[in-house]
């Protein structure tokens, strides 16, 4: 695919995001800039047990450490609210385990796999934590975690 191909796949890639619905939500309106679909409200509180092991964090101390765990593998256990497929090639999965403040918006953690869970599974998401990763067009994320692994 030429250069003008790709930039063309990437406008129809930002389209569906501006359009929201099953395309890519940038997390929430603290980490996306105001832009995006926000992952769903619950009305059942969520309490998911943290993962095991020297990598692994709560969805909150991902946000509380990521000066530290910038470009660092993490491993982080939560319940799936969200995935939006097929976005620049991967799967956007939305976790949550009860930590973190939705009002500040530490309470949602995304990350990119080619992994497809369903929504409402728990699991293990193991991949590159990025502190402040812009994907441009307004899509910033405070805390995202790339290259995941996604596993019940």
């Amino acid at each position: 695919m030429n250069r003008f191909g790709k930039w063309v796949a990437l406008c129809i890639s930002i389209g569906a995001l501006a359009a929201g619905g099953d395309a890519l939500a940038a997390g929430n309106a603290a980490s996306a800039g105001g832009k995006g679909a926000k992952a769903p409200a619950s009305s059942d509180p969520i309490k998911v047990e943290k993962a095991k092991g020297a990598d692994a964090y709560t969805v909150s101390e991902t946000y509380e450490k990521s000066g530290t765990l910038d470009k660092k593998t993490v491993v982080v256990r939560g319940k799936v609210v969200k995935v939006s497929r097929g976005i620049m090639g991967k799967n956007w999965v939305h976790l949550r385990d009860g930590s973190g403040d939705a009002g500040k918006g530490t309470n949602n953690l995304v990350a990119t796999t080619q992994d497809a869970p369903k929504v409402g599974d728990v699991v293990t998401a193991k991949g590159i934590l990025y502190k402040d990763k812009d994907f441009g067009a307004g899509y910033k994320y405070k805390v995202i975690v790339e290259e995941a692994t996604v596993k019940p």
